[in-house]
């Protein structure tokens, strides 16, 4: 009998950051989902997180942001992604930033945002429903 292949997050704070506790909960509460999680930690640069994806072999890379640097970092990350290749990654965005701003980091290539306070069933199924297994 075959085992299913466990969904492979990978978790990170990009730039300047220092606020993690958010990107921990979510990364706890991924694993109690029975999804393997990376913890990358805080302050990320663009080409180590997503060398850190391939290298990791993941499903799915969950940015966490809480300083304001979400326009400046996620078309990095995006552009970084493009120049490696990486297509079939989910590319998730989670944190504190205004609401009027969700249609511009998805535009840029978020595929979901979760502002603060998101329940982590819709985070969890969010990734069960668009993750290819």
């Amino acid at each position: 009998m075959a085992t299913k292949k466990k969904i492979k997050v990978l978790v990170t704070k990009v730039g300047l950051d220092g606020h993690d506790r958010g990107a921990k909960v979510v990364s706890s509460l991924l694993k109690e989902a029975g999804m393997e999680v990376i913890y990358l930690g805080m302050f990320q640069r663009p080409e180590g997180i997503v060398k850190a994806a391939i290298d990791e072999d993941v499903d799915v890379i969950g940015l966490s942001y809480l300083s304001g640097e979400h326009l400046i970092f996620t078309p990095k990350i995006v552009e970084e992604m493009k120049k490696n290749s990486v297509d079939d990654v989910l590319l998730l965005a989670g944190g504190t930033f205004p609401a009027e701003d969700i249609p511009t980091m998805e535009e840029m290539g978020i595929d979901k945002v979760f502002r603060a306070g998101s329940l982590t069933a819709s985070i969890v199924d969010y990734i069960k429903t668009n993750v290819e297994e």
